[in-house]
C-alpha cells in the first residue's frame, strides 16, 4: 500500500484538506494517507520546512509526501516533485523543501506540467487540489516521475544560517523554529554541546544540558538535546520559552563550553 503524507497551512475548519485526500483517493483508492500537519502557520514556508524535516526520517524512503504551503499559489513559481533518499516529494518550488534537500541524496526533480496528471479545471488559487494531490496519487498508482514534466533544476532553498565558531572557540547558534509550546528549536546539535556548556540567549544564561524538563523547577529554563534529529533545544518548564525571553526564528544563541 502506497503512503501519501499531507503537509499544508490549510487549518481544518474549511473542506481544503479532505478535498485534497478524495482527489487523492479517486486516483489511488488504495493509498494510505497520513495529515503531519495542517496547522502549519499561514504562509510561513520555514516552519513547513521544518515540520516536514523533523518527520521524513519515521517514514518508509518509498513515501510519497505532499507539502502545500504556497503563498505563490498562481504565480510563475514552479511546482515541483522531488525524489530523494528521505522520500518523494511534492511541492511548489518555494523553499518548503530546504530542510529535506540539505540533508537528502537528490536522484531526480521534475516540473509538474503534464496536464494528464492534473485535474480538467486547474484554478490559479487551489494548486494543492488541481496539481499537487493528483500528481502525488498518481506516482502512488505507479506513474513514474519522468511522466509527470520534464526535469527541473536549480530547486529553490531557503538561506539557512548554520553554526559559526568566533575567535575564541565558542559557537553561535540559531533559533531555527519555535514549536506551539514556545519552546526554541537550535540549528545546533548534539555534538556542540556537552554537560558543562553555557548557553546565552535573551539577556539570560543556563549552564549545562538537562535530560529532560523535570530536572528543573517549575519555570525554570533549561537545554537539553530534544527529539527533532538531535537538536539542541531551549525551553521553560510548563512555561513558554519564546514568551518569556522575548526572542524570534533566527535569534542568536551564545553556546560557551568551559573546558
Amino acid at each position: 500500500m502506497p503512503i501519501i503524507t499531507l503537509t499544508t497551512d490549510f487549518g481544518l475548519a474549511d473542506g481544503y484538506v479532505g478535498t485534497m485526500q478524495g482527489v487523492i483517493l479517486s486516483i489511488a483508492p488504495e493509498t494510505t494517507i497520513v495529515d503531519l500537519s495542517h496547522q502549519v502557520p499561514a504562509q510561513d514556508v520555514r516552519a513547513g520546512a521544518f515540520v516536514l524535516y523533523q518527520a521524513v526520517l519515521f517514514f518508509p524512503p518509498e513515501t510519497i509526501h505532499v507539502v502545500v504551503v504556497d503563498p505563490g499559489v498562481g504565480s510563475p513559481r514552479r511546482a515541483l516533485a522531488v525524489r530523494t533518499s528521505q522520500g518523494t516529494f511534492v511541492a511548489p518550488d518555494n523553499g518548503v523543501l530546504s530542510y529535506v534537500l540539505n540533508k537528502a541524496d537528490v536522484y531526480e526533480a521534475v516540473s509538474l506540467t503534464n496536464p494528464n496528471y492534473q485535474l480538467p479545471r486547474v484554478s490559479t488559487t487551489f494548486h494543492g487540489r488541481d496539481i499537487f494531490s493528483p500528481a502525488a496519487a498518481h506516482l502512488a498508482a505507479g506513474v513514474s516521475l519522468e511522466e509527470l514534466g520534464p526535469r527541473a533544476i536549480n530547486l529553490v532553498r531557503l538561506p539557512l544560517p548554520q553554526p559559526e565558531t568566533t575567535l575564541d572557540g565558542s559557537l553561535v547558534a540559531h533559533v531555527m523554529h519555535i514549536d506551539r509550546f514556545g519552546n526554541l528549536i537550535l540549528d545546533a546539535t548534539t555534538g556542540d554541546v556537552d554537560e558543562e556548556s553555557i548557553l546565552e540567549l535573551g539577556g539570560r544564561k543556563i549552564e549545562g544540558l538537562s535530560r529532560t524538563f523535570a530536572d528543573v523547577a517549575h519555570g525554570e529554563l533549561l537545554a537539553y538535546v530534544g527529539s527533532s534529529r538531535d537538536h539542541v533545544e531551549v525551553a521553560v518548564r510548563e512555561g513558554n520559552a519564546a514568551r518569556e525571553l522575548g526572542v524570534d526564528i533566527g535569534a542568536e544563541v551564545l553556546i560557551r563550553k568551559t573546558r
